[in-house]
């Protein structure tokens, strides 16, 4: 039997690789929405993470909450089993835009398997934030749409204002499955779109409807096109990319420098968009009852591209040439916890290490299986677990080495020996933080619980900096 199960998380910040789960909640219902089964679950906060100043005035979460509830790694385990009940078909609220990135690197980071939610098991994922889009842009009665300032906003916290989803306090885990799942239920009532727009989370579904495009032309509609643009562009597919597996090239056709573009400038005058099957950005055939909402200006320039384009081939082959071959920049040392794209698949010797690692119940022989992996990463990974979690069943040098780890967040010497993630992003520091609750200080735009959680964090990180 398939279920949907609706989630939400708050976190210690944004970075994927290095903040952590500190809240999660789930509601698991049947296809009909009615209510299965739910979970909610607050998470210690782990010492190698150091908590976003910003991220604790949104959330409000006390640490002296967290800290009453189960350890990332038994979170972990637990989310990841609910995640992977077969049939369950796990979506939220901009889940595949955050949250199921985020769940992705935990349990890469706790040794579980990260992707097989996806697609093992009769499992795979929805998002209901691309659905609203549509909702907005072609079956707008369904909802009362908030105006922010003179502009849509189609954030959850405004649409749940705006037609009372479900009460309490936004960005609290619970209150959000709640009135996603509330919000589900509006647009659900529409069935023949609620069907419709599912399929495109549907790999197979998704990829006849790319090949039934006319002339490999199409609307994408994505929210990183923000409301200016009705959150949608005209792009003309170039194919596949040749490094990256499953995703597909789309070029804007709606970009003023398009038609500057020489052979020297690609990189500057072009926009293309990668896309997997089965995920947004969605692609509609470009027909006139879907383009009702691209002006008059920008359906001209379209069209003037498209015959630009017709005119230069040598160039449409040089921007496919230059997309498809196109890699993002690797970092060597790029820190263990944010290896998940480097590292490749796990080997069926190493996931079956990984099952032995979590089944063994003891402590002390979890620590006797790092000697038993040659894989490097994993063998750091397991080691950080111990040390979170079982400090004391780690030999004397793994000790040292989780102290040396720990050591190189808190006091990193430069900022050149910060660890990096896979994106060369830096982990986040206390300095950083500290000036962060200064600046938000200074603001003056804080109330007294954000003002009582920020000194509750400085508090926290003085005292992190004073522990041996």
């Amino acid at each position: 039997m398939q279920t949907f199960l609706f989630y939400d998380i708050e976190t210690t910040g944004l970075n994927k690789a290095f903040d952590q789960v500190i809240q999660f909640a789930a509601i698991r219902t049947d296809l009909e929405f009615n209510e299965l089964e739910r979970n909610e679950l607050k998470i210690t906060l782990n010492r190698d993470v150091i908590p976003s100043a910003y991220a604790t005035i949104t959330h409000r979460l006390t640490l002296a909450e967290i800290a009453q509830g189960c350890s990332e790694l038994e979170a972990m385990q637990k989310i990841h089993g609910w995640l992977n009940y077969p049939g369950t078909i796990s979506l939220g609220y901009n889940t595949l835009g955050f949250d199921d990135e985020f769940l992705r690197f935990s349990f890469y980071r706790n040794l579980l398997p990260p992707y097989s939610h996806q697609f093992a098991n009769q499992c795979g994922r929805a998002d209901i934030y691309p659905l609203a889009i549509m909702y907005y842009l072609f079956k707008p009665a369904q909802l009362s749409w908030p105006k922010i300032n003179g502009k849509t906003s189609l954030k959850l916290e405004q649409l749940n204002k705006a037609n009372q989803l479900a009460p309490g306090r936004a960005h609290h885990a619970m209150v959000d499955v709640e009135a996603t799942l509330a919000l589900a239920k509006r647009l659900a009532s529409e069935p023949s779109m609620w069907n419709y727009l599912l399929g495109f989370f549907n790999k197979q579904i998704d990829q006849q409807r790319l090949h039934a495009l006319e002339h490999n032309e199409g609307l994408m509609i994505d929210g990183l096109f923000g409301e200016e643009c009705a959150y949608q562009a005209p792009v003309l597919h170039l194919g596949a990319h040749r490094h990256y597996k499953n995703q597909l090239l789309w070029l804007r056709l709606d970009h003023a420098k398009l038609s500057k573009t020489d052979f020297d400038t690609i990189p500057q005058t072009t926009w293309v968009q990668n896309k997997k099957l089965g995920e947004p950005s969605f692609i509609l055939p470009f027909k006139s009852r879907f383009t009702q909402h691209l002006t008059a200006e920008r359906l001209a320039l379209t069209e003037a591209n498209k015959q630009w384009l017709n005119h230069h081939p040598e160039l449409l082959d040089a921007i496919k040439e230059y997309y498809a071959e196109y890699q993002y920049p690797v970092f060597p040392q790029t820190d263990s916890s944010a290896r998940l794209y480097l590292n490749g698949f796990w080997t069926r010797e190493e996931q079956q290490w990984c099952q032995r690692f979590h089944t063994t119940e003891s402590s002390h022989q979890k620590a006797k299986l790092l000697d038993q992996i040659t894989n490097p990463s994993l063998q750091q990974l397991a080691l950080r677990i111990l040390g979170r979690h079982y400090p004391d069943s780690l030999s004397m040098s793994h000790q040292q080495q989780f102290s040396d780890y720990i050591k190189t967040i808190y006091f990193p010497k430069t900022g050149k020996h910060a660890l990096i993630d896979y994106q060369g992003k830096k982990h986040m520091t206390v300095p950083d933080v500290l000036q962060d609750i200064t600046q938000l200080r200074e603001e003056n735009t804080l109330d007294t619980q954000q003002i009582a959680l920020l000194e509750e964090l400085k508090a926290y990180l003085q005292q992190q900096l004073n522990t041996p």
